[in-house]
């Protein structure tokens, strides 16, 4: 076992709860499509703009899509579409805060940090099509 450090309440070798919750969360999304839970995320680092758009994205429900220009009417900007990709695009911890669930209006998939082949598989996942590997669904 670890030694325990000052100042820490944890040992090194032990993850702290939610750590472990959130990665058995997540490990349930990616294998089978599972709703992530409502997660306590510290998003103080980011610009007011950016703090009400990743929550206008987190009351996106699982398996649903909206357009950047919906987003930015949720938030009271209506003419900010261009700055909430942006916003997308620089979310701390995506999949948590379900960018890929944004989609230019007509429903392109306009564009993803992690490269398009993984928001369409996101997408597919929560739609219940699993990510294309044995195993899942």
């Amino acid at each position: 076992m670890g030694r325990e450090y000052p100042g820490c309440k944890i040992k090194p070798d032990a993850p702290p709860p939610l750590l472990s919750e959130t990665k058995k969360a997540v490990l349930e999304y990616l294998t089978h499509g599972t709703p992530l839970p409502p997660l306590p995320l510290d998003v103080s680092k980011g610009t007011p703009f950016r703090r009400k758009v990743w929550k206008a994205l987190c009351d996106i429900p699982h398996g649903e899509t909206r357009s950047y220009l919906d987003i930015s009417k949720a938030i009271g900007q209506p003419r900010a579409s261009r700055a909430v990709g942006q916003a997308c695009g620089s979310n701390p911890v995506a999949i948590l805060i379900p960018c890929h669930r944004v989609l230019a209006v007509g429903g392109k998939l306009g564009g993803y940090t992690g490269g398009l082949d993984i928001k369409e598989a996101l997408l597919k996942l929560e739609r219940g099509a699993g990510l294309g590997r044995s195993g899942n669904r």
